[in-house]
């Protein structure tokens, strides 16, 4: 017997039948037997690929291939096994022998490492790599080597990371790289050879294959390294030929078509193109008909073990995510069906061999998820094998001995799993192992967060999935308040986040899609009632990822794609909506105008890829209304009305196509109306005529809608009238007036508890000038600028009889009224204004002041901004006595009138100097002639009314 200088004789780890273990070091699957004893297979966690906002787990699959009947010997000593003299030896023989050597002992070495690495339980560290490199200067494949030799070298050394490129190791990668090259050249050879080689076999293929997807897997770029790319050309068609035989279909047992597809899987993933690959698509076809032919038999069902099910379905869903089409590819179809009695048999099996591990269900559920994602209907045989799994984690998750085999990376993905598949329309209500899974696994979340061991094995994708999974949970009905462990899981992960978030190491990077789904989760969770102040330091957690935001939406503008924006918008608007102090954080402000940016660029691009879909334009318009309204200086920062023009000929476009209208659903138009009211006077009145007429058209055909929907929609009609009313006066009615009484009288008989929606009733029945049961009680708040404004008025004007926050027919309240003059005052702060600009009237405050326009009232309206200093109170109160004085010598006092108003009366407002002007605000409505020209009429009987002003005051 040959025992080989490493001590190695041909009883290598696994016989040729044995089933391959798809764990981290695969081709130590099986046991081998020792002199002293038994090694045992290493079940090691798999790498996982993320990407977007969900994990994609990799599984390795396949083992080497070895020769039967040999056993090793133990190697105590990595330094004992890569001598010179074992090297010199190698290169001995295979001088010796020329061509006619069959590389029995250069595979025999390989396998050695790889099991070194096997016991290890982990492959080579960079300080092993660096000691056995240099030894392999001369390690070479001749012509004389057969498949078997080089299948069993290449497979070994993948395994044991031989080829994986660490950092700082420049100074081996040269030999690293002529490593592989000399390898991969006798491959390629020995598949182009003419006449066909023999010895190439189904199980040394699937092994190559496996291999090479291995490499990239281990950061080797397929595009950067030209001979992977070509030995991987040079495999297909031997893979497509042997898939293909008639005799082919003995030879793939489950096991080889599982890693045959996760390998090509894998290539896919990292940077191979299904179309643009000769024969990548055929193999994969080929293949696909082994799985359905080998899942139906009743022979081969006992070869389908629990990983190669895992892998089959984890291949096939990452072909379907990189192009393969479910529903254009029938034989994919058929496959997956096939594949689904088996998950549901394995998962109930009382079997130990057919037990999952906790990754295996992990990568199952995943897959499941991901089938949903991308057309797979429930069929029953799909809800079957989902409880199945569910019921397995539950098992598993709640098992004191299965507890420390759910590692970080597994929970996460669990739990994303199990979030897709409810957000796919599995019920959770109606689904009780969802909900107890979810209950079960969340105890883990909160212990491996909290353990200083585990610390480091959540990355920052793991972390941002898992806060993902739980919003999305909870947005689907699980309540948060009656989950405890569901609060304690979400407090013990955010400091992770602020950790990650501040880290200056690259490996703890957040990614584009991480840092918005992060900030989308937390508002979410903020939203459906975690309580900020018992969450510490949770503004401290946003305010370390908004960096992030920003760096990337500077830098990585390409990667920015029109969901994450969205997403990122929202989730800022949302969180200063439910009152965390952000906007006094300057990297907010920075962070929105970065965003906005990319607003303006996706909705002005000629590509389709980069345009927001209907949902999405809903959410942006929203969010840009929400962070106006509460006051963000977005004027200053960005140019808004630019930003909202580009983005509204979007939401136009889509809301006058009936097909693509039809795609609004009904939350995304009652927030459009609602936002496109808020935002008043930043839009163009006939930017958005067309478009309100079409989303409020959508909602008379839904009359199934929720009461807060229904005021909210009330609300923005009104808004839209009213600028309608203001521009245009009472005698040109807006043809949307009718939806003002259609949708009030579903409210009519209602009383809701809430003061917004009890004062949006009030505003409607005032509008049409109905009687309204409602009345609502208003807080009221005097600011110090009103106060000291109406004194000095009543100082000035000793006489003048003056009102402070009255309610008018149950309208909010006015600051001042001059019951005399039958006159509001209204000292206007910065919410009245789209971002606190004191220029652009929101949409509450222009149809307010159209209901007292409506009801008989001259409205003046003082930006508080003109009352800050002494000079310029003065110069106001002067206009209103010259007003007053106006309008004494025109009418005489005048007694309040409940009636409509003339609309030409407008409104005024304090302006710089002179008289008030009544079109002092540069907005987009267009003023009639008549009110743009009577300041002039009035100024000419100044002096005159002022002194009988004087006179009839004292």
């Amino acid at each position: 017997m040959d025992r080989g200088s490493a001590g190695i004789s041909w009883k290598c780890a696994t016989s040729g039948h044995d089933y391959n273990q798809p764990d981290d070091h695969t081709g130590a699957s099986g046991s081998g037997r020792y002199r002293y004893g038994t090694v045992r297979r290493a079940n090691t966690p798999l790498p996982y690929i993320p990407e977007r906002h969900q994990f994609y787990p990799a599984s390795d699959a396949c083992s080497a291939h070895h020769p039967p009947g040999h056993s090793i010997k133990p190697v105590q000593d990595f330094k004992a096994l890569v001598t010179q003299a074992k090297m010199d030896d190698l290169v001995r023989t295979s001088t010796q022998y020329g061509d006619r050597y069959n590389g029995k002992k250069h595979s025999q070495f390989a396998c050695s490492i790889k099991q070194y690495t096997s016991r290890s339980k982990r492959p080579l560290n960079r300080s092993e790599q660096c000691q056995l490199i240099p030894l392999l200067h001369a390690f070479k494949a001749t012509p004389g080597w057969p498949w078997r030799s080089l299948t069993t070298t290449i497979h070994s050394f993948t395994s044991a990371g031989v080829f994986t490129p660490h950092k700082y190791m420049n100074e081996n990668k040269e030999a690293q790289a002529a490593l592989l090259s000399t390898l991969l050249d006798a491959v390629i050879v020995k598949c182009k050879q003419k006449p066909e080689a023999r010895d190439i076999d189904a199980q040394g293929t699937a092994n190559l294959l496996w291999a090479l997807a291995k490499m990239v897997g281990n950061g080797l770029e397929l595009e950067k390294t030209p001979k992977l790319k070509e030995a991987v050309a040079a495999l297909l068609p031997r893979a497509k030929i042997k898939a293909e035989s008639k005799d082919g279909k003995d030879f793939f047992i489950p096991q080889h078509i599982a890693n045959l597809l996760w390998a090509v899987a894998k290539l896919v993933d990292n940077g191979l193109e299904l179309e643009k690959t000769p024969k990548l698509k055929e193999v994969v076809a080929a293949l696909l008909l082994h799985v359905k032919t080998k899942a139906e038999s009743k022979e081969e069902k006992d070869h389908f073990r629990s990983q190669g099910t895992a892998n089959l379905l984890w291949a096939l869903v990452k072909l379907v995510e990189n192009g393969l089409d479910l529903e254009k590819t029938a034989q994919l179809k058929a496959a997956v069906t096939a594949l689904l009695p088996h998950v549901k048999s394995k998962a109930e099996s009382k079997e130990e061999k057919d037990h999952f591990k906790p990754q295996e269900v992990a990568n199952l559920l995943w897959a499941m998820a991901k089938l949903l994602d991308n057309g797979l209907k429930k069929t029953s045989k799909f809800r079957e094998a989902v409880a199945a799994l569910l019921a397995n984690v539950k098992t598993k998750a709640k098992s004191k001995e299965e507890k420390d085999h759910f590692i970080p990376q597994h929970i996460s993905n669990l739990l994303w799993a199990v979030a897709r598949l409810v957000d796919n329309g599995l019920e959770l209500e109606k689904t009780p192992k969802l909900k107890e899974v979810v209950v079960a696994l969340l105890p883990h979340v909160k212990a491996k967060a909290e353990s200083k061991e585990e610390k480091d094995h959540f990355n920052t994708q793991a972390t941002a999935n898992l806060l993902w999974a739980l919003a999305k949970l909870v947005d689907n009905g699980l309540e948060l308040e009656k989950t405890g462990p569901l609060n304690e899981a979400v407090a013990a992960l955010l400091p992770h986040v602020k950790t990650k978030a501040e880290s200056k190491e690259k490996k703890d990077f957040f990614n584009t899609q991480g840092v918005a789904n992060l900030l989308w989760a937390v508002a979410k969770l903020v939203d459906n009632g975690l309580e900020s102040e018992k969450v510490p330091k949770l503004t401290e957690v946003l305010v370390a990822l908004l960096p992030h935001v920003k760096t990337k939406a500077k830098e990585q503008k390409n990667h920015f794609i029109p969901q994450h924006i969205v997403n990122l918008l929202w989730a800022l608007a949302k969180l200063v909506d439910i009152g965390l102090e952000l906007e006094k954080t300057a990297i907010l402000k920075e962070t929105l105008a970065a965003l906005l940016y990319h607003v303006k660029t996706k909705a002005e691009s000629k590509d389709e890829r980069d345009h927001f879909n209907a949902q999405g334009l809903a959410n942006l318009v929203w969010a840009l209304a929400k962070l106006g309204d509460i006051g963000l200086e977005l004027e200053k920062t960005v140019k808004l009305k630019e930003t909202l023009t580009a983005l509204l000929y979007r939401v136009k476009t889509k809301a006058e196509s009936k097909e693509e209208r039809d795609r609004f659903i009904p939350q995304g138009i009652v927030n459009l109306l609602w936002a496109l009211a808020k935002l008043g006077e930043a839009i163009e009145l006939n930017l958005i005529k067309s478009t309100f007429d079409a989303l409020v058209a959508r909602i008379s055909e839904t009359p199934q809608r929720s009461q807060q929907n229904i005021w909210m929609s009330l609300w923005g009609v009104m808004v839209f009238c009213a600028r309608f009313y203001l521009c245009f006066g009472r005698n040109n009615k807006n043809p949307l007036e009718k939806h003002i009484g259609e949708l009030f009288s579903r409210l009519e008989s209602t009383f809701p508890d809430d003061l917004e929606a009890q004062t949006v009733m009030v505003m409607a029945a005032s509008w049409l000038g109905r009687p309204c049961a409602m009345a609502p009680y208003y807080q009221t708040n005097i600011s110090q600028s009103q106060t000291i404004f109406r004194e000095q008025l009543q100082s000035s004007l000793p006489s003048l009889q003056i009102e402070e926050e009255k309610s008018l027919n149950s309208l909010p309240p006015v600051d001042l009224l001059l019951p005399d003059y039958n006159m509001v005052i209204d000292v206007q702060g910065p919410y009245h204004y789209v971002s606190g600009d004191f220029k652009t009237r929101n949409g509450a405050t222009l149809l307010k002041i159209a209901l007292l326009q409506k009801l008989g009232f001259e409205v003046i309206e003082i930006p508080v901004n003109k009352l800050w200093k002494q000079n310029s109170m003065k110069r106001v109160i002067e206009q209103i006595k010259t007003k007053l004085a106006v309008q004494l010598e025109a009418h005489g006092p005048m007694l309040h009138n409940s009636g409509e108003g003339e609309a030409d009366e407008a409104y005024v407002t304090a302006d710089e100097g002179g008289l008030f002007s009544d079109d002092g605000y540069a907005t987009a409505e267009e003023y009639s002639e008549e009110q743009i020209n009577k300041p002039k009429k009035r100024k000419r009987k100044r002096k005159r009314a002022n002194k009988r002003l004087s006179s009839s005051m004292t």
